[in-house]
C-alpha cells in the first residue's frame, strides 16, 4: 500500500470472501476506487455473475459453505496467492467472526469491518448490553447481564421487570435461543429449557432476562466511523416487516419518528461508537414502543438493507467502509447528512410466495426493472442456476421517491416489470402486501406481517398451480 501526495492510501487489491449480490456490490465500489478485486468462490457458483466480473477469481472449495465461503485457510490462501492486501467478507458467513478478523489481520493483511474486540463484545449479547447502558444507550429492561442461578432471584427479578419476560441465550442469533414467558410459575422451566438449548445450540448456556414488548418496531440506526475518532450516524431503517425475525421489506427513514427522535438516538449511536472505539460500518438495532428505543442487537458489518440509506442520504457505503479500512479519516461530518425522499426496499427470494417453500433451479428467463429511482441490487440472470446450498436472497428491488406514498407507488410499477420465469420468487407476497391499508400508514409493528399472512391465508394462492403469472410475453428463446 502506497501514499503520495497525489494518491489516496488505497490498497491496489481487495479480496471479496462472499457471493452472490454482495459480492457484485463490492466488486462494483472496487471499481469506482480504483482497486483490483479478487473473488473467492465454490464450485456451485463457478458460472455466476460476480465470478464474470472480478478481475480475478480463485475456486476454493466445493459447494457447502463448509468447504468455501467458511473456510478460513483456503480464504487467507488465495489472499496470499493473489498478492490481495485487504479480505471484504460482506455480510453472512465470516462477517461476524471475530476468530477470523484475527487471523486476517495475523495474515498481514487489512480486514474491512470493525476490530476482533469490537465483533467479539458486540457478538456477546450480555457484553453488549453492558457496553451500551455504559454509553448512555437505551435498553430493554431486564437482567443487567447473565440470570443468577439462585431461582428466588430469577422470580424476583422478572417481577421487577414485569411479564412478559423473554429469555434470551446470550450467544443466540437469527431468532434462536429463545423464549417468552407470559405466567410467573412458567418461568424457572422456561429458564431451563433455553439454558440447555443455548448449550447445545451455541455452545454457551448464558441466558439472561428482557421485557418482552409486545407491539414494537424494529428501528435500525446506520453508522460509520474511521480510525482517527470520528463517527457519524446516516440515520434510521425501519425493518418491522418480517417473518420468522427474517426482513421482508425496509424502508428509510421511519414513518412516525421525528428529526428530534432520529437525531437524539443517533447521537447516542455516535457515543458508543465512541466509547467503543469502535471502527467500520455498523448497525444499532432497537425496539421502538410508545415512543420509547430499546437497544437488541449491533451488527458489525455492512447489512442486507443497507440500499435504502444510500438512497435517501446519497453516500455510497461499501465506497467509505473499503475507505475507512484503507486508513482514511471520514470525508463528512454529521452536519453534511442529508436526508432525501423515501427509499423502499423488497427482498426478492427464491421462494413460494405464501408458503415459503424454497424454489432453486434454473431461471429460464429473467427480466430486472429499471427507470427514474428505482435500484436493483442482484446477481441473477436468464439461465443462471439457483444453487441449493446459499440463502434464497436473489435480489434486491429498491426505490427512491420523494414521499412515502409515492415510494409505494413506484415500488408496486417496479414489482409488475420484475419478470422471473423457471423458478418462484416471491414477488407476489410484495405485491400484496404493498398494496395493504395498515401497510400504507406505517408505522406497523414487527408481528404485522405475520398477522397479516394468518388473516389472508383463506384468499392466499397457496398452490403453485394457483400463482399469478408474470404478465410479461416471453420472447421465443
Amino acid at each position: 500500500m502506497t501514499t503520495t501526495a497525489h494518491h489516496r492510501p488505497y490498497f491496489d487489491k481487495l479480496l471479496i470472501a462472499n457471493r452472490g449480490e454482495i459480492a457484485l456490490r463490492v466488486i462494483r465500489a472496487c471499481r469506482l476506487l480504483g482497486i483490483r478485486s479478487v473473488l473467492v468462490h465454490s464450485t456451485a457458483d463457478r458460472d455466476s455473475l460476480p465470478v464474470r466480473m472480478a478481475d480475478e477469481t480463485v475456486c476454493i472449495g466445493g459447494a457447502p459453505s463448509t468447504q468455501s465461503y467458511l473456510n478460513q485457510d483456503a480464504i487467507l490462501a488465495a489472499a496470499e496467492l493473489t498478492g490481495a492486501q485487504a479480505i471484504h467478507p460482506g455480510y453472512g458467513f465470516l462477517s461476524e467472526n471475530a476468530e477470523f478478523a484475527e487471523r486476517v489481520e495475523q495474515a498481514g493483511l487489512i480486514f474491512v469491518g470493525p476490530t476482533a474486540a469490537n465483533i467479539r463484545q458486540m457478538g456477546d449479547k450480555v457484553a453488549a448490553k453492558q457496553a451500551m447502558l455504559a454509553a448512555g444507550v437505551p435498553c430493554v429492561p431486564g437482567s443487567d447481564g447473565a440470570l443468577p442461578a439462585d431461582d428466588a432471584a430469577v422470580l424476583a427479578l422478572a417481577q421487577q421487570v414485569g411479564l412478559p419476560v423473554i429469555i434470551k441465550a446470550a450467544g443466540g442469533g437469527g431468532g434462536r435461543g429463545m423464549r417468552v414467558v407470559t405466567q410467573q410459575d412458567e418461568l424457572l422451566a422456561a429458564v431451563a429449557m433455553t439454558k440447555k438449548e443455548a448449550s447445545t445450540a451455541f455452545g454457551n448456556p448464558t441466558v439472561y432476562m428482557e421485557r418482552y414488548l409486545q407491539q414494537p418496531r424494529h428501528i435500525e440506526i446506520q453508522v460509520i466511523a474511521d480510525n482517527y475518532g470520528n463517527a457519524v450516524h446516516l440515520g434510521e431503517r425501519d425493518c418491522s416487516s418480517q417473518r420468522r425475525h427474517q426482513k421482508v421489506i425496509e424502508e428509510a427513514p421511519a414513518p412516525q419518528i421525528s428529526a428530534d427522535e432520529r437525531a437524539k438516538i443517533g447521537q447516542a449511536c455516535v457515543n458508543a461508537c465512541h466509547q467503543m472505539g469502535y471502527r467500520g460500518v455498523g448497525t444499532f438495532e432497537f425496539l421502538y414502543e410508545n415512543g420509547e428505543f430499546f437497544f437488541i442487537e449491533m451488527n458489525t458489518r455492512i447489512q442486507v438493507e443497507h440500499p435504502v440509506t444510500e438512497l435517501v442520504t446519497g453516500i455510497d457505503l461499501v465506497a467509505e467502509q473499503i475507505k475507512v479500512a484503507a486508513g482514511e479519516p471520514l470525508s463528512f461530518g454529521q452536519d453534511d447528512i442529508k436526508w432525501t425522499g423515501h427509499a423502499i426496499e423488497c427482498r426478492i427470494n427464491a421462494e413460494h410466495p405464501f408458503n415459503f417453500m424454497p424454489s432453486a433451479g434454473r431461471i429460464d428467463y429473467c427480466h430486472l426493472p429499471a427507470g427514474n429511482g428505482v435500484r436493483v441490487d442482484s446477481h441473477i440472470e436468464s439461465g443462471y442456476r439457483i444453487p441449493t446450498q446459499y440463502d434464497s436472497l436473489i435480489a434486491k428491488l429498491c426505490v427512491h421517491a420523494p414521499t412515502r406514498q409515492q415510494a409505494i407507488t413506484k415500488m408496486q410499477a417496479a414489482l409488475s416489470e420484475l419478470t422471473v420465469t423457471g423458478i418462484l420468487t416471491n414477488k407476489a407476497l410484495h405485491q400484496a402486501f404493498l398494496a395493504d391499508e395498515q401497510f400504507a400508514q406505517g408505522g406497523s409493528s414487527i408481528h404485522y406481517l405475520a398477522e397479516w399472512l394468518a388473516e389472508n391465508q383463506a384468499n392466499l394462492p397457496m398452490n403453485t398451480t394457483d400463482l399469478p403469472k408474470d404478465g410479461v410475453r416471453i420472447p421465443n428463446t
